[in-house]
């Protein structure tokens, strides 16, 4: 049963670690946003990180979080049935209390965590709630039952343990988890750190400091270029940024950032190339923005943001109210993104009237797209 659900849902095997990922990243603004109040839980004053260790001799891959951490109840309420999420419960206890400032969490059906099952036979989770003195391990394999035990933890946090399937090893490998990291998890507020569990004891002296140095280094950029004030971001870092983005040699014709507010929120950087793309006419082109929800990637060549006359504009939208299918994957066609493809038309089409005021470049915007 458990395997036909997760199955389902997620196409890319390889998202299991997004959805870790976000799953500590919302235990770590849970435990800040109760934090404000009850300062007791925040007593071992906590430097926020995320840590993923890999152990090659046990086959095993584990995402760390000094968050907010469980209790049995909530290892039951929480990881003992599927799509029970303590994100949503959380974030609906705020609204009731009449919360102004919700954290960002990002999870919202309570599916995430079993997308580890896509890669792993067993799965082990220890955690320690803050404001309490003892762990506990949840544990479980395919077969859809799990156990509740009591269990040893240093810190308050949770630890996921993936025990890999044999044809999933690949994800022992530190360069692969950093590519992940990179594409769906680049901007989760908090560092993430990769450390090789069963580094060998003969290592050689240089290579040792060579992994250290590497581990002591997070494999994220944690702030988001598109949410930081105009003002404060210079004209090569969004230059650079495009060129990651769309893998173009030159630096963008126009940038374009800009915020939309009212019913519906978003941040959007867009970017209008110098030259089209060899493919931009043709009919298979792909089309299309990067998206973003709460700083998690969810997908590029998103065409339901962009109306097809404009599939030459690049860029990424990010938004906490894009509604997304339960795998988080795929856009609900709504009024929501018409709202958010009318606002980012209009805001191009602006530019480009502005645009006209500068001949040389209105000539080549002409030149390169007609």
């Amino acid at each position: 049963m458990l395997d036909l659900v997760v199955n389902s849902l997620y196409s890319k095997k390889e998202i299991f670690l997004r959805e870790l990922i976000s799953n500590a990243s919302d235990a770590i603004d849970r435990a800040k946003y109760l934090g404000l109040t009850q300062k007791e839980l925040l007593a071992d004053n906590p430097d926020w990180r995320i840590d993923i260790a890999a152990d090659g001799a046990a086959k095993s891959l584990s995402v760390s979080d000094n968050g907010l951490g469980m209790d049995a109840a909530d290892l039951e309420k929480n990881l003992g049935t599927i799509a029970s999420s303590g994100t949503k419960a959380f974030r609906q206890a705020l609204k009731e209390k009449g919360g102004e400032a919700l954290p960002e969490l990002i999870g919202q059906f309570g599916v995430g965590f079993y997308a580890a099952f896509m890669v792993a036979d067993k799965v082990t989770v220890v955690s320690k709630k803050r404001g309490t003195d003892a762990a506990f391990r949840w544990e479980s394999d395919m077969g859809g039952s799990y156990t509740i035990s009591d269990a040893e933890r240093a810190g308050f946090g949770t630890t996921i343990t993936l025990h890999l399937r044999a044809d999933q090893e690949e994800y022992l490998d530190r360069w692969r988890v950093a590519d992940l990291v990179k594409k769906y998890s680049d901007f989760i507020a908090y560092p993430i750190y990769f450390k090789q569990a069963d580094a060998p004891k003969d290592e050689k002296p240089e290579d040792k400091k060579r992994r250290e140095e590497d581990e002591a280094k997070p494999l994220n950029t944690r702030v988001a270029l598109w949410k930081r004030p105009k003002q404060d971001v210079k004209p090569e870092e969004y230059a650079e940024f495009y060129k990651h983005l769309t893998h173009d040699f030159e630096d963008p014709l126009e940038t374009i950032p800009f915020s939309g507010e009212g019913a519906v929120e978003f941040k959007a950087l867009l970017f209008i190339p110098k030259k089209a793309a060899m493919d931009l006419f043709m009919p298979q082109q792909k089309r299309g923005l990067s998206l973003y929800v709460r700083n998690v990637f969810i997908g590029d060549d998103i065409d339901l943001l962009l109306p097809s006359w404009l599939r030459f504009v690049k860029g990424v939208v990010d938004s906490a109210d894009l509604p997304l299918n339960v795998s988080r994957e795929m856009l609900q066609d709504d009024a929501v993104i018409r709202k958010i493809k009318s606002a980012i038309t209009s805001k191009v089409l602006s530019v480009l009237e502005e645009m006209k005021k500068d001949s040389a470049k209105y000539d080549a915007f002409t030149a390169a797209f007609g």
